[in-house]
């Protein structure tokens, strides 16, 4: 059954499109228009303009396009969804937005002592994925599924997290926790392993583990949260199995590899960017050595 029976509403989501593009607005008004209100600005730069509408279009396409109302038919999506908007809308974002407005940002009195103590890279890897991990235990997860509440807050909560997560690795601030050559690699690797677990249990269910994606009432109720009421009423539905071939396990272990892969690709090329810029550097101060001991061997005449 084709998901155009939900309408337009639910599948292009008008009003988060139009905070979508205020968001852009006024992003580009801040970093341009009145950005010499705010101290040290700099002009922005066309990768950060480039990253910005990337990460926009991105969050778009994960919660306001046909991704969004797939994710609650099936469980494949709702992976891609997670690992669009924690793995590579995040960082993107954080990369979008210049120091200068992080500093305006980090100067705010509530706002400075939450991330300097939820940025601490042992504490900002184990919660993320401790909490990734949480919001996926069967109960859990059917539970927030239901709550327009519990879904927002919980995303959110999520992408809070990530970002904290990807802080000590991405912040180029003089003041801000940072983490440089090996230890970099091995938060990465951490924050791999720490995953793997969730991941696991997913891909080798041999059962559906979720009511929201095997139970047609529930299904129904949890389809609220991104279909108007009164167009579920009007439609006869048994349960997502209409909207996808793929069995309800298999689409779990799915989206369970999924999730993974796009871990691990994401982690992969943040690692070679690690590797190249450890190398380089390398090279630099290699070249800056060679230069000082050929001018201690060949002093430059005095007058």
């Amino acid at each position: 059954m084709p998901i155009s029976i939900f309408g337009f509403q639910a599948l292009w989501s008008p009003f988060f499109m139009i905070t979508i593009l205020f968001m852009t607005v006024l992003y580009f008004l801040i970093t341009i228009k009145w950005r010499k209100d705010f101290k040290n600005s700099e002009p922005l730069t066309k990768k950060q303009a480039i990253y910005f509408i990337i990460s926009m279009i991105l969050l778009y396409l994960v919660k306001g396009s046909p991704v969004d109302l797939l994710a609650h038919i099936m469980f494949t999506y709702h992976m891609v969804q997670m690992s669009i908007l924690l793995i590579i809308m995040t960082p993107l974002l954080m990369l979008s937005i210049p120091n200068w407005l992080w500093e305006a940002f980090l100067k705010l009195p509530v706002i400075k002592p939450i991330f300097r103590f939820f940025t601490k890279p042992i504490l900002a890897v184990v919660l993320f994925n401790v909490l990734f991990s949480f919001y996926h235990i069967p109960f859990i997860f059917d539970t927030i599924k239901m709550s327009e509440t519990l879904h927002g807050g919980y995303t959110m909560l999520l992408f809070i997290f990530a970002l904290f997560m990807w802080w000590p690795l991405l912040n180029s601030l003089p003041d801000q926790t940072q983490l440089s050559g090996i230890k970099r690699v091995g938060y990465l690797f951490a924050s791999a392993i720490l995953l793997t677990p969730a991941c696991g249990i997913l891909i080798f269910a041999g059962k559906p583990l979720y009511e929201t994606y095997s139970n047609g009432a529930v299904w129904l109720q949890a389809m609220t949260l991104c279909v108007p009421t009164d167009t579920l009423a009007g439609l006869n539905l048994s349960g997502p199995e209409l909207f996808s071939t793929l069995p309800v396990t298999e689409d779990q272990q799915l989206g369970a590899i999924i999730m993974k892969l796009v871990q691990e690709v994401i982690y992969g090329f943040v690692l070679a960017r690690i590797f190249y810029q450890w190398f380089k550097k390398d090279q630099i101060e290699a070249e800056e050595f060679t230069q000082r001991a050929m001018m201690e061997q060949h002093p430059q005449p005095t007058e």
